[in-house]
């Protein structure tokens, strides 16, 4: 595919500058993977590059402080806990690359970490209030991936028992790079429509945690329903 036409994907089999805010449970699995895999990964966290010194071991990705994260990059991956995107530094994709593309993995979760966020409670999908404060479209994807999974359920394309995920996101250029950069990490794509959408794959929806191919996301999108459970209500 020519470069023109995915704006931040090199031609395909060449590697990606990709930076990683968040080093916890899925962050730091996909610093493992996305490195195995051949890509220049730089990761952040809120406690400073020295503390990634093992993970920077194990894998070679580049420790940087989160103003660096994206420095060069064209995929950002946001991965921290959503109540501290509004604390993430300004201008914070200043020096991406042209056409970058944001992977937002993050949930609410009010009674075990985030409390209150009115917007969300009042309706406001989960990400669209992300993207408002990073200031950048975001593609909703892995954020009702079990961690482990991305370590062990990889399989090749077309290969049967190959787990899928929904993919949200307004913009179709970055959302089609980020689809083709879960499809090398070894999983299959539903397209979840737009931001507006990717309620239908927020906690405790049907899709929420699910281990199913592409038709079993897909039904399970299509069952969700817009009202937020009392279990994730502050």
């Amino acid at each position: 595919m020519a470069w023109h036409d995915t704006r931040s994907r090199p031609p395909e089999g060449l590697p990606m500058k990709i930076g990683i805010i968040g080093a916890g449970n899925i962050g730091g699995n996909l610093v493992r993977r996305l490195t195995a895999l051949g890509h220049d990964v730089s990761v952040a966290n809120s406690r400073g590059p020295h503390t990634l010194a093992a993970l920077a071991e194990e894998t070679g990705a580049t420790p940087v402080t989160a103003a660096e994260a994206a420095r060069g990059a064209s995929v950002v991956v946001v991965t921290v806990p959503l109540k501290a995107v509004p604390d993430l530094p300004s201008g914070l994709f200043d020096e991406a690359a042209e056409g970058f593309a944001v992977i937002d993995t993050n949930n609410y979760y009010p009674k075990e970490r985030d409390g209150l966020i009115t917007a969300i409670e009042a309706g406001l999908p989960e990400s669209r209030w992300t993207e408002r404060h990073l200031g950048h479209p975001v593609v909703k994807v892995f954020n009702g991936t079990y961690a482990q999974d991305l370590l062990d359920k990889p399989l090749p394309k077309g290969a049967p028992g190959r787990l899928a995920v929904p993919v949200a996101g307004d913009d179709e250029a970055a959302k089609r790079v980020v689809r083709e950069l879960v499809d090398e990490l070894g999983f299959d794509t539903v397209d979840a429509g737009g931001i507006e959408d990717s309620w239908r794959q927020q906690p405790d929806t049907p899709v929420y945690g699910l281990r199913a191919g592409v038709e079993g996301v897909t039904k399970a999108l299509a069952e969700a329903s817009p009202e937020r459970p009392d279990t994730f209500r502050a």
